[in-house]
């Protein structure tokens, strides 16, 4: 975006917290991208800020106005007081139509030009996205914007730092900076070349189930979830023990360990580092995807089981290949969610899906590759939010 002085541009977020991890999570690697990649001046408004500190330790819960990796946090306290001009961004994000303070709007409307605004929505594989994408919507004087991410070239595309690849790939040709970064977990050299698998999901997910087929597989299983998360799943396979982190336990075929939550960028590294990841919501889930190891997603729940419908539009782009429907990885995600009234048991699933691993495995190369292609959401967005002011 040209501005005077050829300076970057200034850029707001305003994010509440829904969705305990996954809205920061989005916002924050979005920040973090749009300053260190574009030189942007970030200012990121974040009402619930404990969430914030657990991906982003230095985060100070009781500061009003902070900074972390270059990026201005404000704790939004839903703030109404009288905004100049001058306070106003050059780009102003509300992420997933959450309420800007109207103080802040007028401000906007007595700016020459308009700031762009956008209202960056969530992501979905369904189809009308493509023509709800950057549509405009006239609001007090000015013109908003919705901007979707999403899976197609008609979209904003996904969440990619431009040295993304590089980094996973450096990792992972690294075994011994990979045993290094999961003994920091407790995880000993054996249960390294064991199948290693992470779990983030919500308290619905059939969590004791997949726990009870684990343990009577031929071959051993290290699963790795943060403190937390599947708490009551988790804390009966652990036991009398308090399901911390540093907690584990084995059961059968089954090594179960409790990790502390980590910064973004070291849950990239455990993606990397396991051969499946069971992910949750958007943000993990969009960071599995570019992990291109096998995954199961956890939908985030709506009402009327409206999250199914957006499940199965993802599938239906996702759990093909070449060769047609892979069954195993359709039939577990279904049931994964609840969807599948009339779905196998976690005994018969997973068999299933480590029967087709490699094909699984194929098709989570080839999906990352087709994504690549659309470019990355920072890039693409501020490149509308430069045609539209």
């Amino acid at each position: 975006m040209p501005l005077p002085n050829d300076r970057p541009p200034s850029l707001a977020i305003f994010c509440k917290v829904v969705d305990n991890y996954g809205d920061i999570g989005i916002c924050w690697r979005l920040a973090r991208q749009l300053h260190g990649e574009h030189g942007v001046a970030v200012t990121l408004w974040v009402d619930e800020l404990p969430s914030f500190k657990r991906i982003c330790p230095g985060i100070d819960v009781s500061a009003e106005v902070q900074q972390a990796s270059g990026v201005t946090v404000r704790h939004w306290r839903d703030q109404d007081g009288v905004f100049a001009p001058a306070d106003i961004a050059d780009i102003v994000i509300e992420f997933f139509a959450c309420d800007i303070p109207p103080g802040y709007i007028a401000a906007m409307a007595q700016c020459a030009p308009h700031p762009a605004w956008l209202n960056l929505e969530g992501l979905t594989a369904e189809e009308w996205v493509e023509g709800c994408h950057a549509l405009p919507s006239p609001r007090h004087g000015m013109t908003k914007h919705f901007f979707f991410p999403g899976f197609t070239r008609k979209t904003g595309g996904l969440l990619r730092e431009a040295a993304l690849d590089e980094k996973r790939l450096a990792f992972q040709a690294d075994a011994v900076a990979m045993a290094a970064f999961l003994g920091r977990f407790g995880v000993t050299p054996a249960e390294v070349s064991a199948l290693k698998v992470s779990l983030f999901c919500y308290p619905s997910a059939p969590v004791a189930e997949l726990f009870a087929a684990w343990q009577q597989v031929s071959e051993p299983v290290v699963c790795l979830v943060p403190e937390g998360v599947a708490f009551d799943a988790v804390q009966g396979f652990i036991g009398d023990d308090a399901a911390v982190a540093g907690a584990s336990r084995t059961r059968g075929a089954l090594t179960l360990r409790v990790l502390p939550f980590v910064p973004q960028d070291d849950y990239d590294r455990l993606l990397w580092a396991c051969d499946i990841n069971l992910v949750r919501g958007e943000d993990s889930f969009v960071r599995a995807q570019w992990a291109g190891k096998p995954f199961l997603w956890h939908i985030y729940l709506q009402d009327e089981n409206l999250h199914h419908v957006k499940l199965r539009a993802f599938l239906q782009r996702y759990a093909f290949d070449a060769d047609g429907v892979i069954d195993s990885l359709l039939q577990a995600a279904l049931a994964w969610n609840g969807a599948d009234a009339d779905a196998l048991p976690w005994t018969a699933l997973w068999p299933a899906l480590q029967a087709d691993m490699r094909r699984i495995s194929a098709r989570a190369q080839d999906w990352r590759q087709q994504m690549h292609a659309h470019g990355d959401l920072a890039s693409n967005l501020l490149a509308f939010a430069s045609e539209t002011r």
